[in-house]
């Protein structure tokens, strides 16, 4: 699946290029937020443990997302 979406439709487990950024991320939680949804994400690259991060995007930010891991 490569299709663009909006943070609001984003689960814990896609897989998702961020804008502006050429990396492709796991997406870790969503949440709501003041100014928008934080994403915490973490590079699918193979990059060491513990590079995760929290990104704010305002629901008119658009993704693109390239599937999901599937979490249980």
């Amino acid at each position: 699946m490569d299709e663009l979406v909006q943070p609001d439709d984003l689960e814990p487990g896609d897989l998702v290029a961020l804008p502006d950024d050429a990396g492709r991320y796991r997406v870790m939680t969503v949440r709501l937020g003041q100014g928008g949804f934080i994403l915490r994400v973490s590079p699918t690259d193979g990059s060491l443990p513990g590079t995760e991060r929290e990104v704010t995007l305002t629901v008119a930010a658009r993704l693109r997302r390239y599937g999901r891991i599937r979490t249980f």
